[in-house]
């Protein structure tokens, strides 16, 4: 069992100013399970390898959504536009409404809520799983890919959404390439 010595008020403080200047995609992780529809907000989902074909995503606790989300056969990573800041707020609060005929959801052929608007859904079983204290690492199997739109991404910073729409390109990857 790994020993770790719990990190300083003013290391934690800093840690946390990182991650709030630094922006993330929004995304939403569904499933079902036990029968009722599960779903959480998140922003730390990347792709992880083309083969086999896997992403990797973090839960901060053990408990509630992140839990059941777990258990579930199969989930469906959401990656939410601009339009959706709305649904995304409401997931990341744990009174808010979910799952609601007004945000749009339906029902997967293969049984997960489903969000027909998103930019992009990828459909994943876990793989794998590693824990951090609390905190859970999940490396997930990429079983398919819909909805692949152009729309404007909905991003995170500082506990706000922000549309990428309007955001200046300042250099590409193809600019740097070596010949």
């Amino acid at each position: 069992m790994n020993q770790h010595l719990p990190a300083s008020p003013e290391l934690q403080d800093a840690f946390r100013t990182v991650f709030r200047g630094h922006p993330a995609g929004v995304t939403l992780i569904t499933g079902t399970v036990d029968g009722q529809p599960v779903g959480i907000t998140a922003t730390s989902v990347s792709s992880l390898s083309l083969d086999p074909l896997a992403v990797s995503f973090s839960f901060m606790k053990p408990t509630g959504s992140a839990e059941r989300l777990l258990r579930a056969h199969s989930l469906l990573i959401h990656f939410l536009s601009d339009a959706h800041a709305d649904v995304a707020a409401a997931f990341a609060s744990s009174t808010a409404e979910r799952f609601s005929a007004q945000q749009g959801w339906v029902t997967a052929p293969t049984g997960e809520p489903y969000l027909p608007g998103a930019r992009a859904v990828i459909r994943v079983k876990v793989a794998d799983t590693a824990h951090s204290g609390p905190a859970t690492l999940v490396a997930a199997e990429v079983l398919e890919v819909h909805n692949l739109q152009e729309t404007s991404a909905l991003l995170y910073q500082g506990h706000r959404f922000y549309s990428i729409e309007n955001a200046l390109p300042l250099a590409s990857e193809e600019e740097h390439k070596h010949p």
